[in-house]
């Protein structure tokens, strides 16, 4: 039976799930006051404390879904998400169109992601 550790947990989520080899983050987000590049600067920056944290990289993503406020983002996203890439490294990814938990909020990126 593998174990499963959980990091930053609160009574609705953990921030890290570990299971076996497989890392999971919750969506992260970006500051709400930002534009959309920047709110997707802001998560891709928690999400690489967060994969350091578990063991695990930028590289290492498995797959990643992206939702964002309004599709009319896509290529603002889009244009963080690409630079921030590692070449030959990009995860399997889906992203749509969601209202978000807090409507400042314009994009959520929720990862899955190899360890080690």
């Amino acid at each position: 039976m593998q174990i499963i550790e959980r990091k930053h947990t609160n009574q609705r989520m953990s921030q890290i799930v570990i299971h076996g080899k497989t890392v999971y983050l919750a969506g992260q987000v970006g500051e709400p006051h930002h534009d959309v590049a920047d709110q997707t600067r802001d998560a891709l920056a928690r999400i690489d404390v967060l994969l350091a944290e578990a063991g695990s990289s930028r590289e290492q993503m498995l797959q990643t879904t992206i939702w964002l406020a309004d599709m009319a983002d896509f290529e603002a996203m889009n244009a963080v998400w690409d630079a921030w890439i590692p070449t030959g490294h990009a995860p399997a990814r889906a992203c749509g169109e969601a209202k978000l938990a807090d409507p400042r909020l314009l994009v959520e990126i929720i990862v899955c992601a190899a360890k080690g």
